[in-house]
């Protein structure tokens, strides 16, 4: 009996110490405890707690396994396994703790913080998040807040963003709905307010680290990179063992094509962090965008051996669209996706690649289920209204007449640098952007989203339901304004280029703002790349976009979104006749130079031979096209869909039923 009271003190004396930071002491009581009773849990837990703030980490883990095997459900041993782990850059280690640990007791806070801090590191925003929400919920938070929370996990973003704003109302000072709000923002799209609503945060509380990496974040989507980077900076300045912020870097210096220096940073935390499959995933992204093709692919089995759960490495790898898996693969893939009960990001990515990797073996009735699968996942999450885009064509058409541009007389910006390919997604618009851009007066840039952004900035705010002012704002601009306006995108653009030529804008869906550019933009240069309806909608279908295009997960809305699109186009051919030029992928692969000659006319350019030599090229692609441009010129993709046909019978009756033949 005096023994266990001895024993007791002593580790309470230990508690109490290590509380104070006085690790010599706490582990001489602690090991003192252990003499008497060397199987005492608390006081094992205790000197494994010690080991690790004094730095002594393999001896923390070995003492901590210890407790957990003694009693796996205590999940105060996992969580601190868990951060253990997560100092020695094992992130895999560590997600596996924490996530014990909450299997546990989900009411830990600080192991759904650093369950965070793991996923944040390898590059999982989506998760990320979700976990920094759970954290919130257990902090207990006011009950308005936990119901937004509780709405935003199931996809209620609309009703989650009306408590949140009611709630702020009353408590304007509380950053976490702020950061809240912010997070609803960038999900629904609304990037500008969610950028104001995270300054507002930090001004408040400019140590909140995961407000800044959100910000960071927020400012990367409007290729603010410069500015995301600084954030970035400073969180590594305040935090310089916490890979996530390095990571976030790396991700920034990735996405502002500065691959050199993203690719140091990258495998400078991959020294830290080696077992990390969604980072070396990034990673591959990264060497994939600058024409490492190789490396890349090496780089995603290298991710797949570290997790083999993890889909989206299997999907990179698919995507290359220069790999074949082998039957022993394939069978594995297979086993993995058939395993995955709950809908997630690994099974879906496993469902895309399964698709594909099923279609290179031809056996098509099984790659179309797959498709099928990660389709119908993606299409519940998006929460796409394909009535949203119909109407929106059906006001352009309304008001953007040949009397309107009649009456809007001359004006904007005379420059007639930009060049752009607009179009649906998979219908060769990057082969166009590959041969414009072997030509010795033109540079690539990348997808811009200064257009679009412009178009939001002129509709300015709008409640939900209200109707769209952006005909009626577009109709308002004077020659001054428009000539402002058209100075905005060039300035914009310029961080991208780096030459006083000719450049291309890629952003297939800016077909939808084709009034606006030849109001600021007078000047510029539109090709419209197509490719035939059946081939375009199942192109779109069978591909996993890493960000964006909803509408690409059902055949019923990919093809409505073609017909909107087809229709739009139509009606700018009949009033704005020769702005833009339609090239279609079939004639460019059936008759290369002949193409290329009319693309060249078309922007002024004088003819070139490197033009037809486009695969030589060896500048950085970001498309799901990237590797097949580095090809010459093949014919294969031409019909793949008629594999599929029996399955893209909803695609062609939408066709059908908005006027369209399926085969023109």
């Amino acid at each position: 009996m005096a023994d266990k009271q001895q024993v007791s003190n002593l580790v309470e004396s230990a508690r109490k110490f290590l509380k104070e930071n006085d690790f010599e002491r706490a582990l001489s009581l602690a090991k003192e405890a252990l003499l008497i009773d060397p199987n005492h849990v608390t006081a094992l837990f205790v000197l494994g707690a010690t080991q690790r703030r004094a730095g002594h980490s393999v001896d923390a883990e070995k003492t901590m396994l210890r407790v957990v095997d003694s009693v796996p459900q205590l999940a105060a041993a996992h969580q601190e396994l868990g951060l253990n782990y997560l100092g020695r850059g094992q992130l895999k280690k560590a997600k596996r703790a924490l996530r014990m640990s909450l299997q546990q007791d989900a009411s830990l806070p600080a192991s759904w913080r650093f369950l965070g801090q793991v996923l944040a590191s390898e590059g999982d925003e989506e998760g990320a998040a979700e976990a920094y929400r759970k954290e919130l919920m257990c902090r207990g938070p006011d009950p308005a807040i936990k119901k937004a929370l509780e709405l935003y996990s199931t996809g209620r973003l609309g009703i989650a963003e009306g408590i949140c704003r009611e709630y702020l109302r009353n408590n304007p000072r509380d950053v976490n709905a702020i950061r809240l709000l912010a997070e609803i923002g960038v999900t629904l799209g609304v990037v500008d307010e969610a950028i104001s609503l995270l300054e507002r945060c930090l001004e408040l509380a400019p140590d909140f680290h995961l407000a800044r990496a959100n910000y960071a974040r927020a400012l990367s989507k409007q290729d603010r990179f410069d500015a995301a980077l600084e954030q970035a900076a400073h969180l590594e300045k305040a935090e310089p063992d916490n890979t996530s912020h390095q990571a976030l870097t790396a991700a920034l210096l990735s996405m502002a094509g500065r691959y050199d220096e993203a690719h140091i940073c990258f495998e400078k935390v991959l020294e830290t962090v080696r077992d990390s499959a969604p980072l070396l995933t990034s990673y591959g992204h990264s060497l994939r965008y600058a024409g490492m093709g190789q490396k890349a692919s090496e780089t995603y089995r290298s991710a797949i051996k570290a997790d083999p759960s993890h889909g989206e490495a299997y999907w990179s790898l698919a995507n290359l669209k220069t790999v074949k898996f082998t039957r022993s693969e394939l069978h594995e893939m297979q086993r993995r996706l058939n395993s995955i009960e709950a809908d997630s990001s690994d099974k879906y990515h496993l469902a895309f690649a399964v698709g594909k990797a099923l279609e290179d073996e031809r056996d098509f009735d099984n790659s179309y289920l797959a498709y099928e699968t990660g389709n119908s996942i993606k299409r519940r999450y998006s929460g796409y209204k394909r009535e949203d885009l119909t109407e929106r064509v059906s006001d352009s058409i309304d008001a953007f007449t040949k009397d309107f541009f009649a009456e809007m007389g001359e004006g904007g910006n005379p420059d007639d640098s930009p060049i752009f390919v607009v179009g649906l997604p998979r219908s060769g618009s990057t082969l166009i952007e590959q041969i414009l851009a072997s030509h010795s007066g033109v540079e690539a840039t990348s997808e811009l989203h200064f257009i679009s952004r412009i178009a939001a900035q002129l509709e300015g705010k709008r409640k939900r339901g209200d109707k769209r002012k952006y005909t009626s704002v577009i109709a308002e601009l004077d020659k001054e304004r428009r000539f402002e306006l058209g100075e905005q995108y060039l300035n914009s653009a310029a961080v991208y280029r780096t030459g006083e030529g000719r450049f291309i804008d890629k952003l297939p869906n800016n077909f939808m703002h084709l009034a606006l550019i030849k109001l600021i933009l007078p000047n510029a240069k539109v090709i419209d790349a197509r490719r035939g309806p059946m081939a375009t909608c199942f192109a779109n279908f069978k591909q996993l976009f890493a960000q964006g295009q909803p509408f690409t997960y059902s055949l019923e809305d990919i093809a409505h979104y073609y017909a909107d699109y087809i229709e739009l186009m139509r009606h700018w051919d009949k009033v704005m006749p020769g702005f833009s030029l339609t090239m279609n992928y079939e004639l460019v692969v059936e008759s290369l130079e002949e193409q290329v000659a009319l693309i060249l006319e078309h922007c002024g350019l004088e003819f070139e031979e490197q033009c037809l030599r486009y695969h030589d090229s060896q500048r950085a692609v970001r498309t799901a096209s990237s590797e097949q441009v580095r090809r010459p010129i093949f014919t294969d993709a031409l019909d793949q869909w008629r594999n599929y046909e029996s399955y893209l019978h909803p695609i062609v009756e939408v066709l059908k039923e908005r006027g369209l033949s399926p085969h023109v």
